[in-house]
């Protein structure tokens, strides 16, 4: 709180106007008809799925000092674009392009937690989490990306992390979750320049310096493989760029930036981690990790090539952000398939980046098959083994109901780096946006949401008995939200989110599901 305060007396000091995010009356909607009928079939579900399998999920089944939390991100979340002083990203000015985005949505508003962030604290108290992950908008603190800081900014994320830090929240804070300011994609070119590196290490060397007395959990980025691949790609992302056959873009090279994007981020990744511990660390005493996603993909076949196959796409996947981390340079099967177009670490940025964690974020969801293409050797990836797939489908053609994935996944890393130390950064399932075809209390009735993440965080469970080293489990997510190139037309919140209603939150049945197996002993959610 002292901190906020500074920046008042500031203000007040100088003259200036003073601009404050402030709370918004508080829209839950009118849900008190419908609400014991929800809470009733949300408990029903929990002592169905509570106890299959002979594996219980509760608080009580996980170590003492386990973090439970729900993760978020800046664009997806805040909204106020365009107020007190923050400067465009990519997404502001990707997603006004119409036909980026499936249903031409915007992040302008988002959820607008920007103004209703105490409200939102609320709501993630009211479930017995103990953490809350966001990520920080660069452009919202520096607009241009790097000199003047915009301290209305600064206040928002001083409030957010106060108020968590008030109701025994931990605030777990991403510092790149996608959104580069707009100025620097204009001016350098964004991550395709390695100057970015230096410019990220500012920024972040600025968060330190700013939240890192009350912060404690650092993750430099969120997923470089999907803003890379999406970004670079196939150019379904911000900031939209690709080369024909794998996408429909104006500019871009698919089959070399992604490597460039996520060799700069990577570098960037490593200064801003020995930029903390060599500077902050040994007084603030936190740590700093890393996000990576993977699905687990499993052997079409017991044929050695399809294990050789699945073993490739894991390490294509996840092993490209990892292995430097671990072992200082990409792995082999990535430099022998794609040869130079992989780029090389000096002996001083290989030296840089190995060991360059204090924790490792997995973010999980899904599963597929991969086999060996015998015409032209190629890896295939595919959700079908005889006709049958997978797993269960969902809205997101990407994402296939797999629990047990998530066991072998934590099992792949364990293995291949020695057990570190693991948070579950997110996990998670949508459903369609029904908000024109069904009536309110039907979809707040998300039961596959309830099987999804106790089956789940039942192989958690498992992986740890095998051994593994996770120490925390955040769901995606909170509230509804944006979802990139989804726009709104999916939900993977545990609060529903009423676009056509300010913005109202309800929760549904899997908020009293959490509510009720995140029970401490002694103290009833409200």
């Amino acid at each position: 709180m002292r901190s906020v305060l500074i920046f008042h007396a500031f203000f007040a000091l100088f003259g200036l106007t003073l601009c404050v995010a402030t709370s918004r009356q508080l829209v839950h909607g009118s849900f008190k008809d419908f609400q014991s009928q929800q809470q009733q079939s949300a408990e029903t579900t929990i002592l169905a799925a509570a106890t299959s399998d002979n594996i219980t999920v509760l608080r009580s089944s996980f170590p003492k000092g386990f973090i439970f939390g729900t993760a978020t991100a800046a664009y997806q979340y805040e909204g106020a674009a365009k107020e007190c002083g923050k400067g465009p990203s990519i997404w502001d000015v990707f997603t006004h392009i119409p036909g980026h985005i499936i249903d031409n949505s915007t992040g302008d508003v988002a959820v607008d937690q920007y103004h209703r962030m105490e409200e939102d604290v609320w709501l993630l108290k009211d479930l017995n989490m103990d953490a809350y992950r966001f990520s920080i908008s660069w452009a919202r603190i520096l607009p241009s990306g790097r000199g003047r800081v915009n301290w209305p900014g600064v206040m928002y994320y001083n409030r957010l992390i106060n108020y968590l830090l008030l109701q025994n929240i931990v605030p777990f804070v991403t510092l790149y979750h996608w959104d580069l300011p707009e100025a620097l994609e204009e001016s350098i070119g964004g991550w395709l320049n390695s100057e970015i590196v230096e410019i990220y290490g500012e920024f972040a060397q600025l968060c330190f310096q700013l939240f890192g007395d009350r912060v404690k959990h650092w993750i430099t980025f969120n997923e470089i493989h999907s803003f890379a691949g999406a970004g670079y790609f196939s150019g379904k992302n911000a900031p939209g760029r690709c080369s024909a056959p794998y996408g429909n873009c104006t500019q871009g090279n698919s089959l070399t930036e992604p490597y460039i994007v996520a060799h700069n981020a990577l570098n960037a990744h490593a200064l801003a981690v020995n930029i903390y511990k060599t500077q902050f660390q040994d007084e603030q005493k936190g740590l700093i990790g890393i996000t990576a996603d993977s699905p687990w993909y499993e052997p079409l076949t017991d044929s050695s090539q399809d294990r050789e196959a699945a073993q490739f796409g894991i390490e294509d996947f996840i092993g490209w952000f990892l292995d430097p981390i671990f072992f200082g340079d990409y792995p082999a099967s990535m430099r022998a398939s794609l040869g130079n177009r992989l780029p090389h670490f000096t002996a001083k940025q290989s030296a840089a980046i190995k060991g360059s964690y204090d924790f490792i974020g997995l973010n999980h969801y899904s599963s597929q098959y991969a086999t060996r293409n015998d015409s032209d050797g190629s890896i295939a990836i595919t959700p079908y083994k005889n006709g049958v797939l997978i797993g269960p489908t969902t809205p997101s053609d990407w994402l296939f109901v797999v629990p047990s994935g998530m066991r072998k996944i934590l099992g792949w890393i364990r293995e291949r780096y020695n057990n570190p130390i693991i948070y579950i950064t997110e996990n998670g399932v949508d459903e369609v946006n029904s908000e024109d075809l069904l009536p309110l209390n039907e979809q707040l009735h998300d039961l596959q949401r309830i099987q999804y993440h106790h089956d789940y965080m039942q192989n958690i469970l498992l992986a740890m008995r095998d051994g593994s080293d996770v120490r925390g489990y955040f769901a995606w997510s909170l509230l509804d939200n944006f979802e990139w190139d989804s726009g709104f037309s999916v939900r993977f919140g545990i609060y529903y989110v009423d676009y056509k209603n300010k913005r109202a939150r309800y929760p549904k049945s899997s908020a009293y599901w959490f509510q009720h197996i995140l029970k401490r002993r002694g103290f009833v959610g409200s």
